[in-house]
């Protein structure tokens, strides 16, 4: 990690860059993919899993006894864990969906809003090295809670055409029942226009790598909808004289070993707490399965040392994190200052792992600095709030010289005599 003192404001803009891509040639090799499943459809899903998951696939669904073996496969611990996270994910999301009361916004005028789950929706969930999951629950809790009535799920399958069965088992405690085998690129445009046996659905959800996330923001364009864009997985941590050199390392590395386009960020106003951290990044690097990956990531990740707190607060709310750790004595109202982050954590015992796996926020978080505009999934994300009026005649009454002269104003006479016929 590179170590910066006492940057500048100038220097930020460049300081705060993320790793780059090529999106121009990306685009055209995804754009090819789109066009030859838009095309193909399932002939071509085919083809892929032969291309880049090197398996032959005889059916690209997976198959109730697929379903029925995973469980078996997955240790008793493992499926307590992801029970104990599957309830309090779903407790955090449910808690989000509030009925609204009508609002009389004048006498014999009232207005409110119905949240209506979208019909269909598509899930997205990486497999190989890191099968994700968790982020299975992350997704189909709130669909479920939503009341989505369709949700499928594509992930890439293996060399022997199988889905994880840690994938499986939380598809089923999320009570999702149609996956696909389908990856990649292939899979995004699969859910986008649908194909003999996907079903085109209405928006998509998901993490991915730079050929999936280039592939949402494709399909955006011919009206899917996505969750929001993003790119490699991201954490900022802000450290003081409280903060313990090990657990901060450790939450660094964590966010490090997800790939080699990952970016860590060390941010504190103390210099002398940077040597400690660095060595014991270094450290516990030596112990990770994913060093390779996670020394990569490092390379372009930084150490940055600010003259004081507001000065750091604003190096990070310019920088707009995906997770943001607050390592410091006085977390909470340091907290109170954020106002670009997907998801802040607060004090020395929360590790950004808790919200990725079982505290029971989502893990699906704006990244590549869209936290500035962008929130995390939520049961939001999920539905529609669609808006309705009931007027009664003295109700129309009391608001409609307001509407005939504004209507008039722009031009617009047949709004005018809408209201005027009804006098």
């Amino acid at each position: 990690m590179k170590v910066v003192l006492y940057p500048s404001v100038e220097e930020w803009n460049s300081l705060l860059q993320r790793p780059a891509i090529d999106s121009s040639v990306l685009e055209g090799t995804v754009m090819e993919i789109i066009n030859t499943v838009k095309e193909d459809g399932d002939k071509a899903l085919f083809e892929f899993a032969r291309q880049f998951d090197g398996t032959e696939l005889n059916d690209l669904a997976v198959q109730p006894a697929e379903f029925e073996a995973a469980g078996k496969q997955l240790t008793a611990a493992l499926k307590d864990a992801i029970r104990t996270a599957k309830n309090n994910i779903y407790r955090f999301h449910r808690e989000q969906f509030k009925a609204e009361e009508p609002v009389e916004t004048a006498p014999g005028i009232s207005c409110w809003r119905k949240w209506v789950g979208i019909e269909k929706v598509g899930l997205y969930i990486p497999g190989g090295s890191a099968p994700l999951f968790s982020t299975v629950l992350m997704l189909g809790i709130p669909a479920a809670i939503a009341g989505c009535k369709e949700v499928v799920l594509c992930t890439p399958p293996d060399k022997e055409g199988n889905i994880h069965p840690a994938i499986l088992y939380a598809a089923q405690q999320a009570g999702i029942k149609r996956i696909f085998k389908a990856g990649g690129a292939q899979a995004v445009a699969a859910m986008a226009y649908g194909t003999e046996t996907i079903p085109a659905v209405y928006k998509i959800f998901g993490p991915g790598n730079q050929y999936v996330t280039c592939a949402k923001q494709l399909v955006q364009r011919d009206g899917v909808a996505i969750d929001m864009p993003a790119g490699p997985s991201e954490v900022c941590v802000l450290a003081d004289e409280s903060a313990n050199p090990q657990f901060v390392a450790a939450d660094l590395l964590s966010q490090a070993e997800h790939g080699a386009d990952s970016q860590v960020l060390l941010v504190t106003t103390d210099e002398t707490l940077v040597g400690g951290i660095l060595e014991e990044v270094y450290k516990q690097l030596e112990t990770l399965p994913r060093k390779k990956l996670a020394a990569l990531a490092l390379e372009h990740s930084k150490a940055i040392v600010m003259k004081d707190l507001p000065a750091a607060m604003d190096l990070i709310n310019a920088y707009a994190p995906e997770h943001l750790i607050i390592s410091c004595k006085d977390d909470e109202a340091i907290g109170e200052q954020v106002v670009n982050a997907g998801s802040v954590f607060l004090g020395n015992y929360s590790p950004e792992s808790a919200g990725d796996y079982a505290s029971g926020t989502n893990h699906t978080l704006p990244t590549n600095g869209f936290a500035k505009a962008y929130s995390g999934v939520s049961i939001d994300s999920f539905v529609k709030k669609i808006t309705y009026q009931k007027l009664s005649g003295d109700g129309l009454h009391h608001i409609a010289s307001a509407i005939i002269e504004m209507a008039e104003a722009e031009g617009l006479q047949a709004h005018a005599n809408a209201v005027k016929i009804r006098r």
